[in-house]
Formats: structure tokens, C-alpha cells, sequence
């Protein structure tokens, strides 16, 4: 975790969370510190919590106490809070789907600075930052990192299915296809179902 270069901001998540974790409000790390947790590699600079919106109110309530600044900015699938200079998301409906029980089933344990948290899956973080392409942000260069460093973690082919309604992120699929960045034997198995399917390869 040394590699994100900045302390102050892993010490404010390792807070939130020790806040989250005694308020009993359920979450899982996203963003590019889960992407960390995992071993891999990110351009972001981010704490992303995922947490459901019925317990927005109590999360805000119990990090105001702890001496957070809450915000609540004109988005309405996400809540702030600050550590001073340093901002951590609260996110309720990433890629405009709420955050429920599925979410954190989606998550695995990983250490973060000595200390063990609920982290979204590899493949949901792939799948989360290809949804979040459209046609007013598509930045390849934030999603490569992230392709290339947890290729081995992803399972590509659900990648693929949840995606698919995506032009933005089948563009991208096509990228990596170039690239040779999938492991060929998720990129085999993706091209055998498309042509049985009928269709051509992703």
C-alpha cells in the first residue's frame, strides 16, 4: 500500500472503516485502495466505501462524531466526508445500482495496512469501472492499470455479460483483445460461447 504515496489517506480510510466496523454499518472497500488490496495497480486516487442507502444517515451520524465533515453533494447516489483536506466517498448506488446484501457477498477479505476489510471482488471493480464509461467520460488509461494488474483475479467472462449492454466497455473488451491483456484461456472460453451463440468474438 505503500505505492499509493499517500499515508494521510490510509490513515483516514483506516478510520472510516474502524467507524463504519463499530457503528455496525455493513461496507466494502472500492475504488483504487481495493484495487490495491488485491495487488494490483490503479491511476485513481480515491476512497470509495460501498455501503446501502438506508444507512446513509446512520454512517454520516456516526463519522460527524468521530469529527468527520459530512457533505452532500448534488449527486444523489453518494455522500462525502472529509478528514481535514482528505475526501472519502460513501457510495449507495454506484454504476446506478443500489448497494444491497449481493454487493457485499461480492467482496472478499483482504489486509490493508495490517488491518482486514471487506474488499469488492476483482471482477466487480472491472465490471464497476467499465460501466462507468459514457459518452461524456471514457478514459481508457483508468481501466488499463486496473485490466492488466488483476487480469489472473477477473473472471472475464462475466465481465463480458455484465457489460454487454455497454458499448463503451465493449470497446474497450476489443482493446484488451488486441492487446493480448486477457489470459487466453478466459479468452478462449469467451470466443467458444460467442460462436455457439452465433455471434463473433468480444
Amino acid at each position: 500500500m505503500a505505492q499509493q504515496g499517500d499515508d494521510g489517506l490510509l490513515h483516514t480510510l483506516k478510520r472510516v472503516a474502524a467507524v463504519l466496523k463499530q457503528s455496525e454499518v455493513p461496507f466494502v472497500l472500492g475504488g483504487s485502495f481495493a484495487v490495491y488490496a488485491h495487488g494490483g495497480h490503479s491511476s485513481d486516487h480515491d476512497v470509495d466505501f460501498l455501503i446501502r442507502e438506508s444507512d446513509v444517515e446512520a454512517a454520516l451520524a456516526a463519522l460527524v462524531a468521530a469529527g468527520f465533515t459530512a457533505e452532500r453533494p448534488p449527486e444523489d447516489w453518494l455522500v462525502k466526508v472529509f478528514d481535514g483536506g482528505r475526501m472519502v466517498d460513501l457510495i449507495h448506488r454506484p454504476i446506478e445500482t443500489p448497494v444491497t446484501d449481493a454487493t457485499f457477498a461480492e467482496s472478499v477479505v483482504r489486509p490493508v495496512d495490517a488491518i482486514h476489510l471487506p474488499v469488492l471482488s476483482a471482477t466487480m471493480l472491472m465490471v464497476h469501472k467499465l460501466l462507468s464509461f459514457s459518452q461524456h467520460y471514457c478514459d481508457f488509461t483508468r481501466a488499463l492499470p486496473l485490466a492488466r494488474s488483476l487480469r489472473e483475479q477477473i473472471d472475464w467472462e462475466r465481465v463480458r455479460k455484465e457489460t454487454a449492454h455497454s458499448p463503451y466497455a465493449e470497446s474497450f473488451l476489443v482493446l484488451l483483445d488486441r492487446l493480448a491483456v486477457v489470459p487466453d484461456n478466459q479468452q478462449e472460453v469467451g470466443d467458444d460461447q460467442d460462436r455457439r451463440a452465433g455471434g463473433r468474438p468480444a
